[in-house]
């Protein structure tokens, strides 16, 4: 199947799919108005010290050549310094940091060189010359507490520092133990395991309708692992909940005698 619900994931993909989609949480107005009032100040200090420099620098020099100096220092520390930072840290400034926070595309992956500059040259006008109204209203009415430049560049900013929270491990039904103790399972895929256990965490969430349809389409990729086939009349949620617990209660097995084996191993020694 080439449902994007079975598909490998990596550290850039946003898992789509009703029941087993993965959400980065958009940062809060007030943290990102503190993160933008940490990169304005940050940026007003190195304007003075950029000015300072470059007038000491054209001190004898004619006007002409000092507006061009002037224009270049507004360009390098308006646009090209935050794009720079932005591109490198991958949507990572200053204040961004500071605060746990991290810009990142609509769809959740990393942001370039593209991004961040559009970022920059849009939030110049409306940062920097208007103030930040534009940035502020846009950012209330937003879902994702978006400013004008986030549409623009098609990103948003989410929260890093996320306190984790840990499903509880799916439960073996008793019904389905002894055949699962006795079934040949193979490893699954990491995108499948996944998606099959955020299916089992979400179940009370789910209308019954996208429940029995996600539930029969992953118990089929399943049972492309699993022999003998589960007893008949077992439902699709019963027989996902009985191939995580044992797919679990395996590994844990197999680490334990890993580890026992080490022992021994540095024992003898």
């Amino acid at each position: 199947m080439t449902s994007p619900e079975f598909a490998t994931l990596t550290t850039d993909d946003l898992v789509t799919g009703e029941a087993v989609a993965l959400d980065l949480p958009p940062a809060a107005v007030g943290s990102r108005m503190v993160s933008g009032l940490i990169d304005v100040i940050t940026t007003i200090v190195l304007l003075i010290l950029v000015i300072v420099i470059a007038a000491l620098a054209s001190w004898n020099a004619d006007e002409a050549l000092a507006d061009v100096a002037l224009i270049g220092t507004i360009v390098v520390v308006f646009v090209v310094v935050p794009t720079t930072v932005e591109t490198l840290t991958r949507g990572k400034s200053l204040g961004k940091r500071i605060l746990g926070l991290r810009t990142v595309r609509d769809d959740a992956g990393p942001i370039s060189f593209q991004h961040a500059f559009i970022r920059a040259l849009v939030g110049f006008v409306e940062i920097y010359l208007l103030g930040g109204s534009p940035a502020f209203l846009s950012a209330l009415v937003s879902a994702r507490g978006k400013r004008l430049g986030d549409y623009a560049a098609g990103t948003y900013v989410v929260r890093e520092r996320v306190k984790l929270r840990l499903a509880q491990p799916a439960r073996m039904p008793p019904h389905l133990a002894t055949w699962a103790d006795g079934a040949d399972m193979g490893s699954l895929p990491t995108g499948l395991m996944l998606a099959v256990r955020q299916f089992l965490g979400r179940l009370p969430t789910i209308d019954p309708g996208s429940r029995a349809s996600i539930g029969g389409r992953l118990a089929d990729e399943v049972k492309k692992y699993v022999a003998p086939a589960p007893p008949p009349g077992t439902t699709a949620e019963d027989f996902l909940a009985a191939v995580i617990s044992s797919r679990r209660q395996r590994d844990l097995a197999r680490l334990k005698r890993e580890a026992d084996f080490r022992d021994r191993l540095v024992s003898r020694r």
